[in-house]
Parts: structure tokens; C-alpha cells; sequence
């Protein structure tokens, strides 16, 4: 059984978006389809905690998009758009206290053509440097994904990978999230492997 194939536990999951969003850089992204694999390595992750925090969708309360933030950790969040890209979150924290992170980038492990082909064509660092562009190199869509059990080992999960040092991290303000109140707009929870 190699890295990729071993799913992080529930455990990983189980804790504050802002940790679990830090500690996922350098860890595998794996979506199995068919008989291939895909795997990327997580490059960038934006952390959303929950009910306090004016710039993640559960600070409106349970609605019908928003459950699966108020479920088990180590689900998956899949969301559109513009009504036009896919974004994969992962569920975190306890059962009935959202938090989410927000899977931003990633650079190719293995399968880079089927990503390639998932693209439409485009490769290099265009391929998966944006959070529906990696939902889009994976395949990952909200009909299939949205609450898949990331701990199963199937179809979709995410794997050990390579931890990160501290001197490699850098931090910064979230993107894309103009609405939200200053204090959640400025907070440095978008976390990046400096390369």
C-alpha cells in the first residue's frame, strides 16, 4: 500500500479550520477514477471558521448549501460558483460547529495528462493555480462530491503528502471575499508553500 492510498483520519479533521488549513500544505489531494489515480500536492489553503466568521458561509446559519459545514469532519464541501466552478472544501472541527478550508492550489503528483485532459488542454502552473481549476484538474464536481466521506479511501480523499516547515509557509489575507467584515477580510488565513 503506497502514501497516496492511506486516506488522513478523522482525527486530522477534527480540529480548528485556521490549524487544519496550515497543516494540509505539502498533503495529497487523490481522486480515484476508474482504474487511474490522480494525485496533487495541496500548494494553497484558505481557512473559513465557521459561524463568527463574516466571510464564510455558515455565518448565515444552516441552510441547504450550507450542512455539510455543520457535519462530521472529514467531509468534503463542494460548492458552485457563478454557477460555473467547483470548489472543494473539507470539513473540519466538531460535528454541529462549521469550519471549512478551501483547497486553493496544487501542483500535479501523478495523472498530470488526465488533468491536463480535465482542463481542457491547459498545463503548467495555469493547470491547478486556482480553486475551481483544481476542482477541475480532479474532476471533483458538487453533484458526485458534495459530502463525500473523505476517510473512506474512495474515489476522493487526501493523503500524508509531505508536511511543510514553518520557514517554507507564508500567510496572508483570504481572496475573493470583498463582502466580509474588515477584521475577517484583513485576518491571514490563506496559507501558501512559498516556492
Amino acid at each position: 500500500m503506497n502514501e497516496a492510498s492511506v486516506p488522513l483520519s478523522r482525527e486530522f479533521y477534527a480540529r480548528p479550520a485556521l490549524e487544519v488549513a496550515r497543516d494540509l500544505l505539502g498533503r495529497h489531494v487523490v481522486r480515484h477514477i476508474g482504474e487511474e489515480s490522480l494525485v496533487g500536492r495541496i500548494m494553497e489553503a484558505e481557512a473559513y471558521g465557521g459561524a463568527l466568521d463574516s466571510a464564510s458561509h455558515a455565518s448565515r446559519g444552516l441552510t441547504p448549501r450550507t450542512a455539510p459545514m455543520f457535519g462530521p469532519p472529514g467531509h468534503a464541501y463542494v460548492y458552485l460558483i457563478y454557477g460555473l466552478h467547483d470548489m472543494l472544501n473539507v470539513v473540519t472541527g466538531p460535528e454541529g460547529e462549521p469550519g471549512a478550508v478551501l483547497l486553493r492550489a496544487m501542483t500535479p503528483v501523478r495523472g498530470e495528462a488526465q488533468m491536463i485532459a480535465h482542463r481542457g488542454g491547459r498545463r503548467g502552473r495555469v493547470l491547478s493555480d486556482g480553486p475551481g481549476k483544481l476542482a477541475q484538474a480532479m474532476n471533483v464536481s458538487v453533484s458526485e462530491l458534495n459530502r463525500h466521506d473523505l476517510c473512506l479511501g474512495e474515489r476522493l480523499w487526501l493523503a500524508p503528502g509531505e508536511p511543510v516547515p514553518d520557514a517554507r509557509v507564508t500567510a496572508g489575507p483570504r481572496i475573493g471575499i470583498d463582502y466580509a467584515e474588515p477584521q475577517d477580510r484583513d485576518a491571514p488565513w490563506r496559507f501558501i508553500i512559498a516556492r
